[in-house]
């Protein structure tokens, strides 16, 4: 009686499949991406990435309130300052872009998580992620005087609205600066996620596009991780870890499964994956040329993220995933 095993016997109908999926996504796994500029009234498309805008505040409150009546339950803030300086004032100041839009969502949407991206490179007139060596074109950051620009934004954020900080310039002591921080304002309850695992890619690229952060001399690989690297993974987040951090995250997302994996079997913190502009934009592309099927494939692509370990998806795809899965 060959053959005895028949796997596919648990295959011959939607309903079978569904009951014995072991990996299903829900809206409550995604986080939306938004890019906040000064002015009123201004969507403007980033052009490398169809479907994503840069926001004034205005229409980031529109957006806000798309996404929660979607089932979404968080968003994360990115701005584009108006002016940039060496000092990145824009990241920190209590009048800075990303804190007149956490207020404002949080005005206008309380019951949605409002996360804010804290880091600098949007903000610094170099495109780095911190303080440089004056007169140096390397690229080089300065860690320990960047902590204190980072304790500063992360302090206007979370005084802002902001639920969640999120430090993301991979910088060695972040999490523990910015917990001390956070912790002496008053700000205890304020969790953070952390870019524990964020890699030097080159799939950032439509993303500097968005919000105009492309360094302007240098490259970011002597902070942020090799991309050959995954023991060196697993060092971060036992750092991050050791320091207070609530939540962990991997970056980019699709070609960083493997990592994905590890952490998560390496942790029992939340793990987020972040879908990146480059992976989004080559989707798109796709789509947009007819080459492949757009929802079933960002549907696969999502799903594969959590089947690896991510607790969190990050991703530019959130409201179009959203309106298929409540469909």
């Amino acid at each position: 009686m060959f053959p005895i095993h028949r796997p596919r016997r648990l295959r011959t109908s939607s309903q079978l499949r569904r009951m014995v999926r072991e990996t299903v996504l829900t809206t409550n796994d995604l986080i939306y991406p938004l890019f906040a500029v000064p002015g009123q009234a201004i969507a403007k498309e980033v052009k490398s990435m169809p479907g994503v805008y840069q926001l004034s505040v205005d229409k980031i409150v529109e957006e806000a309130k798309e996404v929660y009546d979607l089932g979404i339950p968080g968003i994360i803030l990115f701005g584009i300052p108006e002016d940039k300086d060496a000092d990145a004032t824009g990241a920190w100041h209590d009048c800075g872009i990303v804190q007149k839009a956490a207020t404002a969502v949080k005005e206008a949407v309380p019951d949605l998580v409002v996360i804010a991206d804290t880091c600098l490179c949007e903000y610094t007139s170099h495109g780095h992620c911190g303080y440089l060596q004056v007169g140096d074109l390397s690229g080089r950051v300065l860690n320990d005087p960047t902590l204190e620009l980072l304790k500063k934004t992360a302090v206007s954020q979370a005084k802002a609205g902001a639920d969640i900080i999120a430090p993301s310039g991979m910088m060695d002591g972040f999490v523990q600066a910015i917990r001390v921080a956070l912790d002496e304002a008053g700000y205890l309850d304020t969790p953070i996620l952390s870019y524990a695992a964020k890699y030097a890619s080159a799939y950032y690229g439509p993303f500097r596009d968005a919000a105009e952060s492309t360094p302007q001399f240098g490259d970011r690989r002597t902070y942020q991780m090799d991309p050959g690297n995954a023991r060196e993974a697993l060092k971060e987040i036992a750092l991050d870890i050791a320091e207070g951090a609530d939540m962990l995250m991997v970056k980019p997302a699709l070609a960083y499964m493997d990592v994905i994996w590890r952490v998560k079997e390496a942790s029992n913190l939340p793990v987020a994956a972040y879908n990146v502009s480059g992976e989004y934009s080559m989707v798109k592309a796709a789509a947009l040329n007819g080459w492949i099927d757009e929802e079933r494939v960002v549907m696969e692509t999502l799903t594969s993220f959590k089947r690896a370990g991510s607790d969190l998806i990050l991703t530019y795809h959130a409201k179009d995933a959203a309106r298929w899965l409540n469909d």
